[in-house]
């Protein structure tokens, strides 16, 4: 898996819908298409996509093929938003410390409830 592929992947927004629904639990083709409300070949090439960049796998029960997300790829995404998600808390930290004082220095103003 590439990590061109992995973002041109989750870049749809129907794909992130699958995504989304996978990650409930495996299910079949059929309740992906009735569930995004695409076409059958439309869903299967989204599903394509998404095999290929190694985010689902899979397999064969009976007549029916059922998908389940692959949960290295997101890992692997996880750890490199890390250092992302760690700057944003510290500007949400910082925002919050900020309200704190403007609400506290305020004595017209209420103080919040929990």
């Amino acid at each position: 898996m590439s990590d061109a592929a992995l973002w041109t992947a989750l870049a749809d927004p129907h794909r992130r819908a699958i995504v989304a629904l996978l990650l409930e639990r495996p299910r079949p083709v059929g309740e992906i298409v009735e569930a995004c409300g695409l076409s059958q070949p439309s869903t299967s090439k989204h599903l394509k996509v998404l095999r290929e960049a190694g985010l689902v796998r899979v397999r064969q029960d009976a007549q029916r093929r059922v998908y389940a997300l692959d949960p290295a790829p997101i890992a692997e995404l996880d750890a490199w938003l890390a250092p992302y998600r760690a700057l944003w808390n510290r500007s949400l930290d910082a925002l919050g410390r900020r309200l704190d004082e403007t609400t506290s220095d305020d004595p017209e103003e209420p103080a919040p409830k929990d």
